[in-house]
């Protein structure tokens, strides 16, 4: 990662002598700033009870926003989670569903002068999580903290600090076109380490029994099934989810432990968050909370062999969930264990600051497919949203990736999925979590198509190059991403019509490359493809389609 900024140090005093700084970074099309405050008075500490941080768009802007939900409501009271529903293109004049704004990141559309996309990073223990208000007169949005109910009314709302300390950095990324903000890194430019770890954490795919086959899913033999899956598909991990603790037992897990070992897999496990903000039964529950208990469980699970820990469920924004997360991460780095949380709020630089986190969920993700009909019908707009806004701060866990038709257990009943299997593979590449717990069960082994099994049998998840190359939000995307010496090129269309694209694709200029494509019944094809010379490509995708091409 490559980051040069100028900086500006703005210094104010008030009348009374208190002092201000304001912190300026400026790179190509990013913009963070953040604000310090020294000790002065005599006093060693200050509590913020309000930001007045505002950004104001011009009259022709139109926006891209997840709303902030009531809090204590939804199932078992869990929200808020991040995990409402895009309006796209809405004017700035529409309220948000719930009235309390609008969940990082924000993107804005300013007609045809280009794009802005604003958020937080750097939030840690000694911050709560901000979001954007509804807009007020003059199209001004500005910073909102935590609303006092979230966890279940209990922590202050307003963020305190030791002196001299600092807030999160605001950052704002611009752009003509939306390259910059499918590209930008500023959520980790800005950011530094917070510790360091003696562990080699490694990244890599994994099953998830609980997706398609659920809660009956979570025993003993129905686990070591999908541990071989996943050492048929040469995956690393396998997570199993929540009631482990009753339905397999805390003596057997070890002997399970050891089991996938001998298979060449590691083990993530379930984990409510706990505490009071909320009416989970599932366990295990009652050990994220409490410092002593949290300890003492991260060591049996070091002693088992676990990789890693999911983390569900938790209670708002405020500073002290804020720093429940901190702890979590820090707790399970002293035991060489990652850490993907769920039904969370977005990261916000995590991945530089903490080096065993893994990813958030943050996102209407893939379960809701599971849950809701109307969630698969919609399931190609929201992947064409998350490439622009969602995944452009942070690693997602979307939890993705089905190849069932229809999303149970014996691909026979339940909701039914709209989209081809070449779109499901192309987010594959189109999605960005370290760790990707793919939706893929046993049976597709025997009743999906080799190309897709041998696609998703290499799938990197790691990359080292991101590049936009066309798309809209809500609309269609193309994506290329690298890893190593291989380029993925991934696109999907969420239209009522086939698209016809003209691509400039420079990293395959002539060379053969494979594509992914769906034939004209939208069944997967694997064909090769001669790129011309300059790198023009043209490419054809079904509605709710995909494609992927890789130089390999």
């Amino acid at each position: 990662m490559y980051y040069q900024a100028n900086e500006l140090n703005c210094h104010f005093e008030n009348p009374k002598g208190q002092k201000i700084d304001v912190v300026f970074r400026v790179s190509n099309n990013d913009v963070a700033f953040r604000y310090i405050l020294p000790r002065q008075d005599g006093k060693g500490s200050v509590t913020v009870t309000a930001e007045e941080t505002g950004f104001r768009f011009p009259q022709q802007t139109t926006t891209f926003l997840c709303p902030q939900s009531d809090a204590m409501i939804g199932w078992k009271r869990t929200k808020p989670s991040y995990e409402e529903e895009y309006k796209a293109d809405a004017p700035m004049s529409d309220r948000s569903q719930y009235g309390h704004g609008y969940t990082f990141p924000c993107l804005f559309r300013i007609g045809d002068d280009g794009w802005v996309l604003v958020s937080e990073t750097g939030v840690d223990s000694r911050y709560c999580g901000s979001r954007l208000s509804d807009v007020s007169e003059g199209n001004l949005y500005t910073i909102a903290f935590p609303m006092a109910e979230e966890n279940n009314g209990n922590g202050t709302v307003a963020p305190a600090f030791a002196l001299p300390g600092a807030t999160p950095w605001r950052t704002i990324t611009v752009g003509e076109t939306l390259k910059p903000i499918v590209e930008t890194t500023v959520a980790w430019d800005v950011v530094r380490p917070l510790y360091e770890t003696k562990y080699d954490y490694r990244f890599g795919r994994g099953t998830w029994s609980w997706i398609l086959w659920q809660d009956g899913s979570i025993n003993y033999d129905d686990q070591v099934r999908y541990i071989d899956f996943a050492a048929a598909m040469g995956y690393e991990y396998a997570l199993i989810d929540n009631w482990w603790d009753t339905n397999i037992g805390r003596d057997r897990m070890k002997s399970l432990v050891e089991y996938a070992r001998s298979k060449g897999v590691e083990l993530f496990l379930w984990y409510s968050s706990s505490g009071y903000w909320n009416d989970i039964e599932q366990g295990p529950v009652n050990h994220m909370d409490n410092a002593i208990i949290r300890k003492r469980e991260m060591k049996w699970l070091q002693s088992l062999g676990v990789k890693g820990i999911k983390v569900d469920f938790f209670g708002g924004d405020k500073q002290e969930t804020m720093r429940l997360y901190e702890d979590i991460l820090s707790d399970a780095d002293d035991h060489g264990l990652m850490v993907i949380f769920h039904g969370c709020t977005i990261p916000r630089g995590w991945e530089r600051m903490y080096p065993n986190y893994v990813g958030s969920e943050a996102v209407l993700a893939s379960e809701n497919m599971v849950f809701n009909q109307h969630f698969c019908d919609k399931e190609a707009f929201n992947a064409c949203l998350h490439p622009f806004i969602r995944n452009t701060v942070g690693s997602m866990e979307f939890g993705g990736c089905f190849l069932n038709k229809r999303l149970n257990r014996n691909n026979d009943g339940g909701t039914t999925r709209r989209t081809t299997d070449i779109f499901q593979l192309a987010t594959t590449v189109l999605f960005q979590n370290p760790v990707q717990n793919f939706a893929l069960a046993p049976n597709n082994l025997k009743d999906v198509s080799p190309v897709c099994m041998d696609y998703m049998k290499t799938i990197p998840t790691t990359w080292d190059e991101t590049c936009f190359i066309d798309g809209y939000p809500g609309k269609y995307v193309v994506l290329a991403r690298r890893h190593g010496g291989t380029w993925y090129v991934a696109a999907i269309n969420a239209g009522k019509e086939t698209l016809k694209l003209k691509l400039d694709l420079e990293m395959f200029a002539g060379k053969t490359v494979s594509l992914y494509k769906d034939d004209k019944k939208g069944a997967p094809q694997l064909v090769p493809l001669k790129v011309k010379e300059n790198g023009k490509v043209q490419l054809e995708i079904l509605p709710q389609g995909g494609a992927v091409l890789v130089n390999k």
